[in-house]
């Protein structure tokens, strides 16, 4: 089985970057050289993670990236995009971790030794516990910290990066984290929730104007996760469920980043769940962006459940991965469209889109049929969209390598490559290859043409 796309596809060209992604305290390991984040703290407390697992070895990736800069080579990508861990690389004095900074170096000197773009992520999740123990996202000093992070380390990298990403998808940081708490830090308030969301938006405000500053040339912007929220019914009630889903989940965080307000969903809410906005806020919390990083797995659909409430149905005659998450392409052709007729957008790259699968390591193999069924329907959506107008630049599959899934601990595999924790062995699984093959297409197609056009052929 392998991935294809027309050859007139904006995604067949050659300038259009392919990518892996991954996030730093998902693979690095190594936590007795740096400082504790909020996700250590969680994943040491009891029930939190589903396996009981943690984060302190994951792929050993700290100790093993040379050989994994050579895997993400050999899957001929154009652009690796991965975070930096903040309680790595700044002390609690606010100050360089210099032995923290120096990994980081020598993995963009690789990447850019081997014409790989380093897209870095500054923040994925993984907050320094001495700062939440002040409040973390819930004060807004966390935000200037984050400012003051991106200074430094922004400055010590140099010109080694391609492109910087403020946040990753801060809705989950705020609704997962501080609204719902099944994420770290595990706190649980509607007030916090919009709190938290203000001042992470807030902090890419403050990083973007430290970017311009200290990195003018790579390309600055954020990373929002998306999903594309549909009525069960025509009925009145279910637009209504959707419509409130679509402003909360998607519009909360775009629209502030791209026109400098809340959406109008902001009159609804109590007095005491009001993000606490302060003069001037909302013109640094929009500022100039190079690109719009969006982030898709699945959709929403949303029935009225009555008293002002919504409940997710989900359709059982679609596939769904391990995660139980509906595959559904379409949405994502259909959330692109409707946030590029809503908004005058930057140019656009899916920076995360994947699946969790029931992967089975045979014979030194894992024939992950559905995740290429799932690349296949999504690359298509995407080019969909291109052709309708959205400027769309780049896609990163979501992820290099099976890791340490977040609350779900280690038993949901998202990777194109197959990690045994036991010997942390890495397998290309058959998405990996089929990946590779689609992309080294387009390189063969540019061969053959320069050939042709050598030879005087059309």
């Amino acid at each position: 089985m392998k991935i294809s796309l027309a050859k007139s596809s904006p995604l067949s060209q050659t300038n259009f970057t392919y990518g892996v992604a991954t996030a730093a305290f998902q693979i690095e390991g190594a936590a007795d050289s740096r400082r504790p984040c909020i996700w250590d703290t969680f994943c040491a407390t009891p029930e939190k993670i589903k396996d009981g697992s943690d984060g302190l070895q994951a792929c050993d990736h700290f100790n093993r990236w040379e050989q994994d800069i050579e895997l993400i080579e050999s899957l001929g990508v154009d652009a690796y995009r991965f975070s930096v861990s903040w309680p790595r690389v700044i002390t609690q004095s606010g100050e360089l971790d210099h032995q923290g900074v120096a990994f980081y170096v020598q993995l963009l000197d690789s990447l850019k030794q081997k014409n790989i773009k380093s897209y870095v992520t500054l923040y994925h999740w993984d907050l320094p516990q001495y700062l939440e123990d002040k409040g973390g996202w819930l004060n807004r000093e966390t935000a200037y910290h984050f400012r003051d992070y991106v200074d430094l380390i922004t400055q010590a990298f140099g010109d080694r990066v391609h492109s910087y990403s403020t946040l990753n998808e801060p809705f989950c940081s705020a609704y997962l984290g501080y609204e719902l708490g099944i994420h770290a830090p595990g706190l649980k308030s509607k007030a916090y929730g919009k709190q938290a969301a203000h001042h992470l938006l807030l902090a890419h405000g403050l990083g973007m104007q430290v970017l311009a500053k200290n990195s003018p040339n790579t390309l600055n912007g954020i990373v929002l996760n998306v999903s594309p929220c549909y009525p069960k019914t025509n009925s009145e009630q279910d637009k209504k469920a959707a419509w409130a889903a679509d402003q909360n989940l998607n519009h909360w965080y775009a629209m502030p980043v791209l026109e400098g307000r809340y959406p109008e969903s902001i009159n609804s809410l109590p007095e005491e769940e009001l993000p606490p906005i302060q003069e001037g806020d909302m013109a640094i919390i929009c500022q100039p962006l190079d690109y719009l990083g969006l982030n898709y797995y699945t959709r929403e659909v949303y029935q009225d459940a009555g008293n002002n409430q919504r409940e997710k149905w989900v359709d059982e005659s679609l596939p769904f991965t391990e995660m139980g998450w509906e595959v559904y392409p379409q949405g994502l052709t259909d959330i692109l469209l409707q946030l590029n007729k809503q908004y005058t957008l930057p140019p656009i790259y899916i920076t995360e889109n994947g699946a969790a699968m029931a992967d089975s390591y045979q014979d030194g193999e894992v024939q992950d049929l559905d995740r290429i069924e799932y690349f296949q329907g999504h690359l298509q959506a995407v080019s969909d969209a291109a052709e309708q107008g959205v400027d769309i630049r780049g896609y990163f599959a979501w992820s290099l390598m099976d890791n340490f899934e977040w609350a779900e601990g280690y038993e949901k595999r998202f990777g194109i490559v197959y990690v045994d924790y036991a010997t942390q062995q890495r397998t290309i699984k058959a998405s990996g290859l089929a990946y590779r093959d689609f992309i080294s297409s387009r390189q063969l197609a540019k061969s053959a043409q320069s050939q042709r056009s050598q030879y005087g052929q059309r």
